[in-house]
C-alpha cells in the first residue's frame, strides 16, 4: 500500500516532464484532463465559449508554471480542478462585476450567491467524476434513470444490500460538496470548493 505523502508516480513524472518543457507531456495532460477542466469551467461560467477559453487558459498556466504543482500536496487531478475552479470563479466575478458596473441588474450579494452555487455544483460534478465506477453507476441508475435500489441492484447484477451500500456511500460523498463550499472545510483540497 502506498504512503499517503508519496504522490502517484504518473503525477510526479508528468510534473517533471512539464518542468523540462516537453510538449508531448502537455498533450498527454490535455488528453487526460481537458474534459474535466471544460466541464468544471462550464459548470461555473454557464457559457460554452467562456469554458473553452478558460480550458485553454488553465493548460497555458500549467505549461507556463509547472512548478506551481507540488506532488506532495495531492493528486495532479485535484490541483488542476482547484486551478480551474479558482480561475473560473475569478472570471465569473470579473464578468458579473463588469455587468453590474454597466448598470446591469443584481447586487454584489447576488453575485456571491451565484458564485457559491456554482462552486457547489462544480464540486459535486468533480466528486461524481472522481467516484469509483461502481458508485457512479449506481447513482446514475438511481437518479438519472429513476431506478429504486431493487432495480439498481438488478441492473448492476449485485445484491440489494450492495446496491443500497453503493447508493448510501455515493450520497455521502456528494453531501460533502455543499460542506466544501465553505473555505477551509475539512477534506477540501487547498483552494478548492471555497468561493475564493
Amino acid at each position: 500500500m502506498a504512503k499517503r505523502d508519496v504522490p502517484p508516480r504518473w503525477d510526479r513524472k508528468m510534473q517533471q516532464r512539464l518542468a523540462r518543457g516537453e510538449a508531448a507531456a502537455l498533450g498527454e495532460l490535455y488528453d487526460r484532463f481537458a474534459s474535466l477542466v471544460h466541464g468544471l469551467a462550464h459548470r461555473v461560467l454557464d457559457d460554452e465559449r467562456a469554458a473553452d477559453h478558460l480550458t485553454r487558459d488553465v493548460f497555458a498556466h500549467v505549461w507556463e508554471h509547472p512548478d506551481a504543482y507540488d506532488p506532495r500536496q495531492g493528486p495532479l487531478r485535484t490541483w488542476i480542478a482547484a486551478l480551474t475552479h479558482r480561475l473560473a470563479v475569478q472570471r465569473l466575478r470579473a464578468t458579473e462585476t463588469a455587468a453590474l458596473a454597466r448598470g446591469g441588474s443584481g447586487s454584489v450579494e447576488e453575485l456571491e450567491t451565484k458564485v457559491r452555487h456554482a462552486s457547489v455544483a462544480a464540486r459535486a460534478d468533480y466528486i461524481v467524476q472522481s467516484m469509483p465506477a461502481p458508485l457512479r453507476a449506481a447513482l446514475e441508475l438511481a437518479y438519472f434513470q429513476r431506478r429504486d435500489y431493487r432495480q439498481t441492484a438488478a441492473d448492476l447484477g449485485v445484491t440489494e444490500d450492495e446496491a443500497r451500500r453503493r447508493l448510501r456511500l455515493g450520497l455521502q460523498l456528494l453531501s460533502t460538496a455543499r460542506e466544501a463550499a465553505s473555505p477551509g472545510a475539512p477534506g477540501t483540497p487547498p483552494g478548492y470548493g471555497g468561493a475564493a
